[in-house]
C-alpha cells in the first residue's frame, strides 16, 4: 500500500510538473520589457501594422550618410525592449545605414501576446514598414540576437535579405530546452519551436551572405549550436573566446561593430 501510494504521489508530482510547464511555458521563453518611453533623438517611432491587425511600435533611426545606404533591421532576443538596443542601434547607424529596432507583440507596450507565429509575422511586417518609410537602396540586412536570430531566419522565408547577422543563434528552441531541461520531454511540451537549422538546411539562406557571432562560454545558447548554424549556412564567423551570452564582446563592443560593418560592406557590394 505504501509503495502504491508513493508511486501515485510521484505520478501526480510529474503530472503537475508537466502540466505546469505546458501552461506556463510562455513565461519560461518570453520576458518582455515594459513601456520604453519616448524614443531618444534622433530615433523616432515606426508604426507597424501586423497581419492580424495589431498596431505595433518600433524605433527608426535614419542614416546621416549618403543616399545609397543599407537598411538594417535589428530583431532582439527574448528579454527587454527596444530601449535596451539603442546603443547597438546607434553603433550600427554610425556605419552608414538606416537602422530599425524591431519590437514584437507584447513587448515595449505593444499589444498582443508573444508566440512564434506572432513574432515572425511581426518581423515581416516591420521589414515592410521600414522599407516603406526609408527604402533599402543599398540592400536589406537582418541582425538577429539569440531568439531574434531565429526570428530573422524565419522572416527570410517571406522577405529575403541581402545579408544576415546571427548573434548567438540556436539550432532550435527544442534543442535549447533539451540542453537546459534534459529530464523533461521538451519536444512534446513545446508549442514554439523556432527550427532554424531545419530552415537553413531547407535552403532559406542559400546565397545570402551570413555572419554568425558567438561566445565560446555562452551559458544560454551552447556554442556548439551556433557552430552548427554557421556550418549549415556556410557563414563567416566572429567567435569570442570566453564570452557569455550577454557579454558586450558579442553584443555591442566596438570590435564587433567593426566586424559587422565590414561584413555588410562586403555583402552588399557583391
Amino acid at each position: 500500500m505504501k509503495l502504491k501510494f508513493a508511486l501515485g504521489a510521484a505520478f501526480a508530482t510529474v503530472a503537475l510538473t508537466l502540466g505546469g510547464t505546458w501552461m506556463l511555458q510562455d513565461r519560461l521563453i518570453y520576458f518582455p520589457g515594459g513601456d520604453p518611453g519616448v524614443p531618444p533623438a534622433p530615433w523616432s517611432d515606426l508604426r507597424v501594422a501586423s497581419s492580424d491587425d495589431l498596431m505595433l511600435t518600433a524605433w527608426l533611426r535614419p542614416s546621416d550618410g549618403s543616399d545609397s545606404r543599407p537598411l538594417v533591421i535589428v530583431f532582439p532576443g527574448n528579454a527587454g525592449n527596444r530601449a535596451d538596443r539603442v546603443a547597438l542601434g546607434n553603433a550600427l547607424a554610425s556605419t552608414g545605414g538606416d537602422v530599425v529596432l524591431a519590437e514584437y507583440r507584447g513587448y515595449g507596450a505593444n499589444p498582443g501576446r508573444p508566440s512564434e507565429e506572432g513574432l515572425v509575422a511581426d518581423a515581416v511586417a516591420t521589414v515592410e514598414a521600414a522599407i516603406d518609410a526609408v527604402g533599402a537602396s543599398a540592400g536589406l540586412v537582418y541582425f538577429g540576437e539569440s531568439l531574434g536570430a531565429a526570428v530573422a531566419v524565419a522572416a527570410a522565408e517571406a522577405r529575403r535579405p541581402e545579408a544576415i547577422v546571427l548573434a548567438s543563434p540556436f539550432t532550435s528552441l527544442v534543442d535549447v530546452g533539451r540542453h537546459h531541461y534534459p529530464w523533461l520531454p521538451v519536444s512534446a511540451l513545446l508549442r514554439d519551436r523556432y527550427p532554424s537549422l531545419e530552415r537553413i538546411n531547407a535552403g532559406v539562406l542559400d546565397g545570402v551572405p551570413t555572419l554568425v557571432v558567438a561566445g565560446t562560454l555562452d551559458g544560454t545558447v551552447p556554442f556548439s549550436q551556433s557552430a552548427q548554424i554557421a556550418a549549415a549556412a556556410e557563414a563567416t564567423t566572429y567567435v569570442v573566446e570566453g564570452a557569455d551570452h550577454n557579454d558586450p564582446a558579442i553584443r555591442s563592443a566596438p570590435e564587433l561593430i567593426d566586424t559587422v560593418a565590414s561584413f555588410i560592406a562586403r555583402a552588399i557590394g557583391e
